[in-house]
């Protein structure tokens, strides 16, 4: 691999991987390829051997039209090893989408000039939708996926391509895809480890929907603060947990992530005007156990009124935030 392609690849699965909210630390050398990470956040952690190509389309007429391939070079065959996730990937750069393989369908070694494909139509679903399988027959399943669904395909590796052993469980996830609004009641596969599995993507594409709908809204700025970094989060008004919580732009907040947990938390509330709100109990109780430290540039950073949406059906909803306030013991 090219030393200029592999910095590159690597830097995308970095990008993608940071996007989530994740860290990643490098258990070997970054000049070797495969990559060896550990991809962790809080107490979950990955560890990940990740083989990783561009994505070319082409190759003469004897190849289909719609086909994109990984040209596999420099290895001759895939190491796979207990503890460690083994992630074979290739990269669309025009249109910004990963394609991963299944490892346990490519054993042995490789032959002469190897190469694993997968359709275009699945790579551009995926851009659109956030992941799409693609059925490569003999119980192989490829999946297509923005870098935004990155650690929930790592997290989900082996689920995922098994959904190709079943024709009608593939042809499910590719509507789930489409569809993410769905019941767990209501899924129609009789598989534990997939329904779980659809389950957890479905939560994950809408969080990630609600997270672009809100970060754009807000311009990626904090609405307490006004801070614009990465540490900017996409926050629930009405908590997710309640059952009268929604995904709604309307019911979120952009929060950098002191303000989330201070807003988690009951330390701020934002009143139906707009303002910003202390919790002075709770401030005196910090106090008095000596855990108010920083409070004054605390509460200087805050601003006297949130920034709003520049679209009114963007803003949070008063009624929303009345019935948050209340289910966080507020008194507004």
């Amino acid at each position: 691999m090219p030393r200029h392609n592999k910095y590159d690849l690597l830097n995308e699965v970095v990008s993608a991987v940071d996007e989530a909210g994740w860290n990643i630390a490098y258990l070997d050398n970054i000049d070797e390829h495969p990559f060896h990470l550990q991809i962790y956040r809080e107490d979950r952690s990955f560890q990940v051997r990740i083989y990783i190509w561009h994505l070319t389309h082409g190759g003469g007429r004897a190849r289909p039209v719609n086909e994109y391939r990984i040209q596999v070079t420099g290895i001759d065959h895939f190491e796979t090893s207990p503890g460690y996730k083994t992630l074979i990937l290739g990269w669309w750069s025009e249109a910004g989408v990963f394609a991963g393989f299944d490892v346990r369908k490519h054993t042995g070694r490789l032959g002469y000039s190897p190469s694993i494909q997968i359709r275009e139509e699945s790579l551009r679903r995926a851009y659109i939708d956030g992941f799409a399988p693609c059925d490569k027959g003999n119980g192989e399943a490829a999946i297509a996926f923005r870098p935004d669904f990155f650690v929930e395909y790592v997290n989900s590796l082996e689920a995922l391509h098994d959904f190709g052993q079943s024709s009608n469980d593939l042809a499910y996830l590719s509507e789930l895809a489409q569809h993410p609004e769905v019941n767990a009641e209501d899924i129609i596969t009789q598989n534990i480890e997939r329904k779980t599995t659809i389950v957890s993507v479905s939560k994950k594409l809408r969080d990630a929907s609600f997270r672009k709908r809100i970060l754009t809204a807000y311009n990626f700025s904090c609405a307490a603060c006004g801070v614009q970094l990465k540490l900017v989060e996409a926050a629930h008004i009405i908590p997710a947990n309640l059952s009268n919580s929604t995904d709604e732009t309307c019911n979120g907040l952009a929060l950098c992530s002191i303000h989330h947990k201070a807003y988690d938390q009951s330390l701020i509330a934002i009143n139906t005007d707009y303002s910003i709100l202390t919790n002075q109990d709770l401030i005196s109780e910090y106090k008095s156990k000596k855990l108010a430290g920083g409070l004054v540039e605390f509460t200087q950073a805050l601003r006297p009124i949130i920034l709003l949406p520049p679209a009114i059906s963007e803003r949070p909803h008063v009624e929303y935030l009345s019935i948050a306030n209340r289910a966080r013991g507020w008194k507004t």
